[in-house]
């Protein structure tokens, strides 16, 4: 699987699960996401097939060092647009919804320097 913006966003919602949850398993995404457990299954696959993921044979699923890395970096860029915005007088549901939809596009360069201009 190509990473692209859905695939970013179900490791993130993994990492995110990871950490209030024991285990997450497919169900636990798709409650979360709002999505049908079948639209869960194929997207698991693809990352599992892409090593993204790894799912036991109880159906947990875990992060491998590659799908953390881009989960961490996805939430990451969340985090610092979300603040940024919402310390720009965003409300924080639009601030989170916009920096959802711009985490994805924006190249590493433009969030280095974005992130350099906010903490300075």
């Amino acid at each position: 699987m190509k990473r692209n913006e859905s695939s970013e966003n179900y490791l993130e919602t993994i990492l995110l699960l990871s950490k209030s949850h024991p285990v997450v398993r497919s169900v636990d995404i798709a409650e979360e996401l709002g999505f049908k457990k079948s639209s869960v299954s194929v997207a698991m696959k693809n990352l599992r097939e892409s090593e993204h993921i790894v799912v036991s044979k109880e159906g947990f699923i875990t992060l491998t060092e590659s799908g953390r890395e881009i989960a961490e970096m996805i939430y990451e860029r969340h985090e610092l647009l979300s603040q940024w915005l919402t310390s720009l007088g965003v409300p924080p549901e639009i601030a989170s919804e916009d920096a959802c939809r711009i985490e994805h596009d924006l190249s590493p360069e433009s969030f280095e320097a974005l992130k350099k201009h906010i903490h300075s």
